[in-house]
């Protein structure tokens, strides 16, 4: 089945194309929707039902209605940056002390040093991605129950399982906007067709929404690792749970960690693996080379079908630069943008990688310190994802520019961190034994042997914090944790609040403000504190 999915979102680009009227300048959501066929025409059966749910799952890949550019879902912003992963990416990367970047685009530095204002067009475009997601889902998920009826036997079995997963697909992104942006418009398929102003549901009773619709959909999703390689199972319910459940904290003021671990023993418990090899776990072919058994969810990339400027071809691209070569990452040049700060390559005490195989960074030409942001010979390379498989091959797309690594989303790795977390948190349902286990096959891992063991003293919320930064670095954790540990804030980093040395920033900034071009068009909205 490798691929499978990737080939179906490109045939739902090229013969099912569906443009939601979704535009965050006007502040109203147009619940019609238009597309090239229309769902009497189209969603007739399970295939029309797959290619729609296909153009769901590719919101998270791709930028628009062709590839790998020219007709952008979502306007206000070159459409390379307004790709959800990429947007996604920077704001949980860019506003953390593990990445800087060298370009000058637009206020694309004000992430990076605590600076964003309502008007800063990446925060509106991460607010817009989030809707126009939403929205897109919600239109599935209407034509689904409202056709569903009408099918028997395999085909209604089928768009069963398919409206569970866009519902989860929509719960996913919700809880993005809710992790980003607080008090959001509150729009689901009940609210029906035609324009409106959405009212703004509280982060609360949005995070309530959310955790009552996974626990809907978590008996008719495919059991872990039984769907189709790219498509959400129960495991990724299981995970997006444990998610909102270990933050409840930050979100709702109540505190979840036994919630967390109920979901976290159902992971660790449903077959997943650690891969040996960590990094393979970002290589080309992580789909096929055993790394997929780590992975809870992946969002699929291919270099011929799901061809963009965002998502992993700009993981992959955009860090490459200096004395580099790009033939080694299986691409046709660097972007030479993204770097880390010295505050994070100080969470590895040898930065060589001799000690600690995930210290992927590289040195030569390059500055630990960094006193210009836009120099990108200043700060270490960070080398994790590329387009060369595990043999050595480059990935699919001849010509060297677009990827085919997948975004690992959710792995056991970080169910394993999570889990340990909650232990010290208090959560009831977990073992501290078990927990320190988990932490130390990780760093079995990592270091080849038991020399990066720690003892259940060692283990504390600090470590886990640091630990969480040295396994899972960019793969866009890094700003919900620092938040949850009470560090978002005060942590410094060269040039946070816009002065070289750094300094803390506003406790508010915990929070994105809601854009203003929404804000001034919708009444029903009221702004985060601070903007």
């Amino acid at each position: 089945m490798r691929n499978h999915l990737k080939k179906l979102i490109f045939k739902a680009m090229t013969a099912f194309i569906v443009v939601i009227g979704f535009s965050a300048c006007d502040g109203e959501v147009d619940l019609n929707p238009l597309t090239e066929e229309t769902s009497e025409s189209v969603l007739t059966d399970a295939q029309g039902f797959r290619q729609f749910a296909a153009r769901v799952y590719a919101g998270f890949a791709v930028s628009g209605q062709q590839g790998p550019a020219g007709n952008p879902d979502i306007s206000g912003i070159d459409e390379g940056f307004s790709n959800y992963l990429r947007q996604f990416w920077m704001h949980q990367e860019l506003t953390t002390d593990e990445a800087i970047i060298a370009w000058n685009d637009g206020t694309i530095h004000d992430l990076n040093d605590h600076v964003w204002t309502p008007a800063n067009e990446f925060v509106r475009a991460m607010y817009d991605r989030f809707f126009f997601q939403i929205v897109i889902s919600n239109q599935f998920i209407s034509q689904a129950n409202a056709k569903l009826g009408g099918f028997s036997g395999q085909d209604q079995a089928e768009v069963q399982k398919l409206l569970a997963e866009v519902r989860f697909l929509r719960a996913l992104s919700y809880w993005h906007a809710i992790d980003l942006y607080g008090n959001v418009p509150f729009v689901t398929d009940e609210d029906g067709v035609g324009a409106f102003l959405p009212q703004q549901g509280t982060r609360t009773q949005i995070y309530d929404y959310i955790v009552g619709e996974l626990k809907a959909i978590e008996g008719e999703m495919a059991a872990p690792r039984q769907n189709e390689y790219g498509r959400a199972d129960r495991g990724a319910v299981w995970m997006l749970l444990a998610k909102l459940y270990l933050n409840s904290e930050v979100y709702t003021g109540q505190a979840r960690y036994t919630e967390a671990l109920t979901e976290l023993n159902k992971v660790v418990s449903a077959g997943y693996s650690l891969h040996a090899n960590y990094d393979e776990l970002f290589m080309a072919d992580n789909d096929s080379n055993g790394a997929q058994n780590e992975v809870i969810y992946t969002v699929p990339f291919d270099g011929l079908s799901t061809q963009g400027f965002g998502g992993m071809t700009f993981l992959i691209h955009a860090p490459v630069g200096g004395n580099q070569l790009p033939v080694n990452f299986g691409i046709n040049g660097g972007w030479g943008g993204l770097r880390a700060t010295p505050p994070f390559v100080a969470l590895f005490s040898d930065t060589s990688g001799n000690t600690d195989d995930r210290a992927n960074f590289f040195t030569d030409g390059q500055t630990l310190e960094i006193t210009d942001a836009f120099n990108f010979r200043e700060g270490y390379l960070i080398e994790k994802s590329t387009n060369l498989t595990s043999t050595g091959q480059p990935g699919s797309d001849a010509a060297g520019n677009f990827g085919d690594a997948d975004y690992p989303m959710f792995r056991l790795a970080d169910a394993y961190l999570m889990y340990a977390e909650a232990v010290l948190r208090g959560g009831a349902g977990g073992d501290l034994n078990t927990a320190l286990g988990f932490v130390n096959q990780i760093r079995q891992r990592a270091y080849g042997n038991n020399n990066g063991n720690i003892t259940s003293g060692q283990l504390t919320l600090d470590f886990i914090l640091d630990e969480r930064g040295r396994e899972l670095y960019w793969e866009g954790h890094r700003r919900t944790d620092l938040i949850r540990f009470g560090k978002f804030n005060s942590l410094i980093w060269p040039f946070k609040g816009r002065i070289q040395a750094g300094r803390p920033s506003e406790p508010f900034r915990k929070l994105h403000p809601i854009p203003s071009t929404d804000l001034v068009a919708n009444p029903n909205l009221k702004q985060n504190p601070g903007y």
